[in-house]
């Protein structure tokens, strides 16, 4: 049984224009020409056509296309089709991140600036590598410990609220020697402890490049207000004074 290039069009939902094409170039040609020079198409056409539509959707040019359908390899369409899915989901995975850390700005700060937005679209160039800070063991275990924005877990949240805290009794003008900012305090070393394993020598040294824009900056850390920072050098130093 044979369809006309207009049915074939209709049922593959591409232009007729495009179907002609295809026969030009010899990537889809019709079994059956009649008189008229109208085209039919077979089954096995629209197999062909099929296949065409698909390594299409995987942004294939036209001239690999012809190469693969050529092979007749089901495996290299399979595997053509997997390497785009996976290039897909990187890309998909990649916007989720950058949207969980738009998200957790806008909790820290209230508002997304537009610095914020083309940082995550190009980000900036270290200046400084962790080399010059920490060991790579050390690093190793920051990578796995840290909060980063871009994920959605429960350490990354309870440092954001411990920082919405500070910068709420900053706003109240409530003391660094308050109850309050004891409490802080208290939570703020819980989390340490909970984030560093109890390793008081790494958590040290994170917290002088911590204390330092510039670093901070050049690790591509998320920046914490100077305010922030002074208003827990002030506690500690109450605490400890006590």
């Amino acid at each position: 049984m044979y369809i006309s290039s207009g049915e074939l069009a209709k049922r593959f939902k591409v232009s007729v224009r495009t179907i002609r094409y295809y026969d030009q170039i010899g990537l889809v040609r019709p079994s059956k020409l009649s008189e008229g020079g109208k085209r039919f198409y077979s089954a096995e056409d629209c197999l062909i056509l099929e296949k065409v539509i698909l390594l299409k959707s995987l942004a294939l040019p036209l001239d690999e296309i012809k190469r693969v359908i050529k092979d007749q390899s089901t495996e290299t369409i399979l595997l053509a089709h997997k390497s785009y899915m996976e290039e897909q989901l990187f890309n998909m995975q990649t916007s989720i991140a950058h949207t969980t850390s738009l998200l957790h700005i806008l909790k820290l700060e209230g508002m997304i600036q537009w610095e914020d937005l083309i940082t995550l679209i190009a980000p900036p160039v270290e200046n400084r590598s962790w080399e010059s800070f920490f060991s790579i063991e050390e690093q190793e275990r920051l990578r796995g410990s840290l909060p980063k924005l871009e994920k959605d877990n429960v350490s990354t949240k309870k440092w954001i609220n411990l920082v919405r805290r500070i910068e709420l009794c900053i706003q109240e003008n409530t003391s660094p020697g308050s109850e309050q900012a004891k409490l802080i305090i208290e939570d703020m070393e819980n989390l340490s402890e909970e984030t560093f394993q109890g390793d008081q020598n790494l958590m040290t040294k994170f917290w002088e490049v911590r204390r330092s824009q510039d670093f901070s900056n050049e690790l591509n850390l998320y920046p914490i207000k100077q305010e922030i920072l002074d208003f827990i050098e002030e506690a500690y130093a109450i605490i400890q004074g006590q």
